[in-house]
C-alpha cells in the first residue's frame, strides 16, 4: 500500500512538473525517443477515420462514381477516335474531362463529392470529444490546445491526400490500361496539381466543418450547417447569380464597355463560390487550350494562335483562383483555431 502511494506522488509530480514548463522531465521523455503528443493524436485519428464505417461507405461511393467516369470517358474517347472527331493531344487528360453523357466527368464528381469527404470527416471532430467528456480529460494530460486542433485537422487533410490521389492514380492506371495511350511529362504534372488543388478544394469544406464542429455542441447541428451550405453552393448559388444576372443585365444596343463591366461584375460575383473557383482551376489544368477566364472582346481574338497554352501559362491564368481558395481556406482554420483557444473547456465529473 504504502509502495503504491509513493508511485502515485511520483506520478503527480511527473504531471504538475510538464504543467508548469519544467524541462527536466520532457528532455528525459525525449531523450527516450518518445512520439509528441501532436503526432499520436495525428495517428489516433487517421486509425480512427480509417476503421469508421462512415468513411468506408463515402469511399465506395466515390470510387463506384469514378468508376463510372471511367467508363462514360472511355466510352466517349472511343466514339470520338472512330469518328475521327477527337483530338489527339492531350488524350490523356481526357479521361478527367470527357464524358459520353450518360454520366459525369471525374473533375465534376470530385467537384460535387469531394465536399462531402470534408463534411464527414470534420462534422463532430471536437464536439463528440465534448460530448463525450473526453475532450476535457484529455487537455488536462500535458497536451497543447494547439497540437490538438492541428492535429484534427492534420489526420484529416492527410486522409483526403491519400483517397483523392489514390483515386486519382486508379483513373490514370485504368485509363492507361483501356486506351493503350500514355501520358507525356506535362499531362502527368497536369493531373498531379489538379490532385493538389483538389485536395486544397475538400480541405476547405474540411476547415469550414471544423469551424461549425467548434461553435456547435451537437454534432447532427453542425453536419446539417456543413450540408447547408455544401448545397446552397454547389445548387442554388449559381441559381442567385442567374436570376441577378438577368435582372441588372444592360440592354444589347448598350455600349461594349458597359457589356464587357457588366459580364467582370457577374464573373466577381460567381467567384465568390469555391466551388466556382475550382471549376476554373479544374478547367485551366486539364484544358490547356482554354486561353482566358474572363470576357474577351473582338479585338483581343484577332491575331491570336489556337494553340493549347504551356503548364506555366496555365498556372499563371488560374493563379488568382488558387490564391483565393487558398485563402478561403486559411481564414476558416484561422477562425477555428481562435474560437477553439478562446473555448472554456470542463472536464466531466
Amino acid at each position: 500500500m504504502k509502495e503504491t502511494a509513493i508511485g502515485a506522488a511520483r506520478r503527480s509530480s511527473w504531471m504538475a512538473g510538464l504543467r508548469r514548463g519544467d524541462g527536466r522531465e520532457a528532455s528525459l521523455s525525449a531523450a527516450a525517443g518518445t512520439p509528441s503528443p501532436f503526432w499520436v493524436i495525428v495517428q489516433k485519428e487517421f486509425g480512427d477515420h480509417m476503421r469508421s464505417w462512415r468513411f468506408g461507405i463515402l469511399i465506395g461511393i466515390i470510387a463506384l462514381a469514378c468508376i463510372g467516369s471511367i467508363y462514360a470517358a472511355v466510352t466517349a474517347l472511343q466514339s470520338g477516335v472512330e469518328a475521327q472527331a477527337t483530338d489527339t493531344e492531350f488524350l490523356f487528360l481526357q479521361m478527367f474531362t470527357a464524358s459520353d453523357g450518360s454520366l459525369p466527368t471525374f473533375a465534376t464528381f470530385v467537384t460535387f463529392l469531394g465536399p462531402l469527404i470534408g463534411i464527414a470527416l470534420g462534422f463532430d471532430a471536437v464536439n463528440a470529444e465534448r460530448n463525450k467528456g473526453t475532450l476535457g480529460r484529455l487537455l488536462s494530460q500535458p497536451v497543447y490546445r494547439d497540437d490538438f486542433i492541428l492535429a484534427k485537422f492534420t489526420a484529416s487533410l492527410l486522409l483526403i491526400a491519400v483517397v483523392l490521389y489514390a483515386l486519382g492514380f486508379l483513373v490514370m492506371g485504368l485509363g492507361l490500361l483501356t486506351i493503350g495511350y500514355p501520358p507525356t511529362p506535362e499531362e502527368f504534372i497536369r493531373v498531379v496539381l489538379f490532385l493538389f488543388v483538389a485536395v486544397v478544394y475538400v480541405g476547405f469544406w474540411l476547415n469550414l466543418s471544423l469551424l461549425f464542429s467548434i461553435r456547435f455542441r451537437q454534432a447532427a447541428t453542425s453536419a446539417l450547417s456543413g450540408i447547408a451550405l455544401w448545397l446552397f453552393f454547389s445548387i442554388f448559388y449559381g441559381m442567385i447569380v442567374g436570376l441577378i444576372e438577368k435582372a441588372t443585365a444592360p440592354a444589347e444596343t448598350s455600349a461594349l464597355s458597359i457589356l464587357v463591366r457588366h459580364a467582370e461584375q457577374m464573373l466577381l460575383l460567381n467567384r465568390i463560390s469555391p466551388s466556382f473557383l475550382f471549376t476554373e482551376l479544374t478547367t485551366t489544368l486539364l484544358t490547356p487550350g482554354v486561353r482566358s477566364l474572363g470576357p474577351l472582346t473582338t479585338a483581343q481574338v484577332v491575331g491570336a494562335i489556337a494553340s493549347p497554352l504551356p503548364l506555366g501559362q496555365s498556372l499563371l491564368l488560374c493563379w488568382p483562383q488558387l490564391v483565393g481558395l487558398l485563402a478561403a481556406t486559411m481564414i476558416c482554420f484561422g477562425i477555428s483555431y481562435a474560437l477553439f483557444m478562446r473555448q472554456e473547456i470542463r472536464s466531466r465529473a
